[in-house]
């Protein structure tokens, strides 16, 4: 199914089909790269909700911008933008609860100027679960 196959119209995408559009310029990060990138220099930025982070536990080392937000404070042009947001080739890691607002995110940043912005394949969950199961391992 393409974009012009959708029953709302032409043009009109539907959520996965635009998922999947998102994804096509990301190179997605997958968990167990995770502390190389942030060890390369990525601003990781965790974009779950107060109610998720209180439950499941912070991402070490991560920025936390609500997803409200995001596109203000990295935006390289906007006033608001954090510090070390408005250097363009840093490379952008952000991070969702399960890998999917983070890529419609990530996409967004980079339409915004931000090229290198991407996400966390499976987001927090895949990689606390890979955590996990690294812990679980004998020594």
């Amino acid at each position: 199914m393409t974009q012009w196959d959708n029953p709302d119209g032409p043009g009109i995408l539907t959520i996965d089909q635009l998922l999947a559009e998102s994804r096509t310029s990301l190179e997605r990060v997958n968990p167990s790269d995770l502390d190389r990138v942030m060890e390369d220099g990525a601003l990781v930025v965790d974009t779950r909700p107060v109610e998720q982070r209180d439950r499941d536990g912070a991402l070490p080392g991560a920025v936390v911008i609500d997803r409200n937000v995001l596109e203000w404070r990295l935006d390289p042009s906007s006033p608001h933008r954090i510090p070390g947001a408005g250097d363009a080739t840093r490379r952008i890691l952000i991070v969702c609860n399960e890998g999917y607002s983070s890529s419609l995110a990530a996409h967004t940043l980079q339409r915004l100027g931000l090229p290198h912005a991407t996400d966390l394949i499976g987001g927090f969950q895949a990689w606390a679960e890979l955590k996990r199961t690294e812990s679980e391992q004998p020594d």
